[in-house]
């Protein structure tokens, strides 16, 4: 099976993550549209998922923020208020095949300004 450029990027991400992660650390998954943002933090030694949130979510859809780079905002720190309630401080950010630029680099950097790190 062929696989597109697109998903070698992300497996190559991704496996450099996993690879040097720890037990103390959970990975942070994002994934991003052409109008929305998503994200989640995995535990990959049980292979569930934790927490996530995501711009389609009620709440936020109905804020009404048109800007795309708000909603990363909004997101990020849904998400981060998420990890504190249950005691996650320590992640891994895994970008997938998204360069850390624009909406990607936003998200890290209202994580960061909410106590996560990485």
């Amino acid at each position: 099976m062929k696989l597109t450029t697109r998903i070698r990027k992300r497996f190559r991400v991704s496996n450099k993550v996993k690879s040097v992660s720890k037990k103390d650390r959970y990975r942070l998954s994002i994934s991003r549209s052409s109008k929305n943002i998503s994200a989640q933090i995995i535990d990959d030694n049980k292979n569930i998922t934790l927490l996530s949130a995501s711009s389609v979510e009620k709440d936020i859809r109905e804020s009404k923020k048109s800007n795309k780079i708000e909603l990363s905002k909004i997101v990020a720190e849904k998400l981060a208020k998420k990890a504190q309630e249950k005691k996650i401080t320590k992640i891994f950010f895994d970008r997938g095949v998204y360069k850390y630029h624009g909406r990607v680099k936003v998200f890290a950097e209202t994580l960061r300004k909410n106590g996560m790190e990485f």
